[in-house]
């Protein structure tokens, strides 16, 4: 039975909401989350169910190609809503895929795009220019595909935060996907309670301005998925 908190904010009844935090190909602790996210709605019934994964699906970990072909099968949890949204890290494997800089390309290597390629049986002896032709054109349509932020009003879902005393449609790509501070210790009221991932902590933080879930199951951790519900949250972790 899942142990519920209260939470910083109020979804209206009959509303529930599973958001995943970073995958970083980890395929195995993925489809493990899923499965506990459907025994869970088989359990607890509910009418109005959206998933959210909260983006970097990809580099790090072995298996980023095989975790976009799952999330493009299509989760087996019986969700109203599926969001995709996109993180820094599908950003720079975008723009290093486009082959236009080496600069880029090996910017990505280093953050563990060296791995991600590897999952796409591209070895690093092909060149950048070529990478792009070598991942199949459905996976790089869903990565191209990719949502920015999602807005389930009292919660805001995005990668890694918002600039602060900014309104949240002047929110700029490179803040949502990337920022740390100034957000991470602002104690601002946002007007919404920002759910994120990015940046890696043992365990889940819950603030009364955000909510995040990045617990490093690339870096030994676990895969985190929140469960927001009326004025209450709960915490699968695989």
């Amino acid at each position: 039975m899942m142990d519920f908190l209260p939470a910083p904010a109020t979804l209206p009844t009959g509303q529930r909401i599973y958001a995943i935090g970073d995958i970083h190909g980890c395929i195995d602790r993925l489809v493990a989350m899923h499965e506990a996210i459907a025994e869970d709605l088989e359990e607890r019934p509910c009418k109005d169910v959206t998933l959210v994964h909260l983006g970097d699906y990809v580099d790090r970990g072995t298996d980023s190609a095989q975790v976009v072909d799952w999330l493009l099968s299509g989760p087996p949890v019986p969700a109203t809503q599926v969001v995709n949204l996109m993180g820094n890290h599908e950003e720079m494997m975008l723009a290093a895929l486009a082959g236009t800089s080496n600069e880029v390309a090996s910017h990505w290597l280093a953050n563990g795009g060296a791995d991600s390629l590897m999952s796409w049986g591209i070895s690093r002896s092909v060149p950048p220019a070529e990478w792009s032709a070598r991942v199949p054109a459905h996976h790089l349509a869903f990565l191209r595909g990719l949502t920015l932020k999602h807005l389930a009003e009292p919660y805001l879902f995005v990668h890694a935060g918002i600039q602060p005393g900014r309104k949240l449609e002047d929110q700029t790509q490179q803040d949502l996907l990337w920022i740390r501070e100034p957000f991470l210790s602002s104690k601002a009221d946002h007007g919404v309670v920002v759910v994120h991932g990015h940046t890696p902590r043992r365990e889940p933080i819950i603030q009364r301005n955000r909510i995040a879930i990045d617990t490093g199951a690339v870096l030994g951790g676990a895969l985190t998925c929140v469960v927001l519900e009326e004025d209450r949250l709960g915490f699968m972790q695989t």
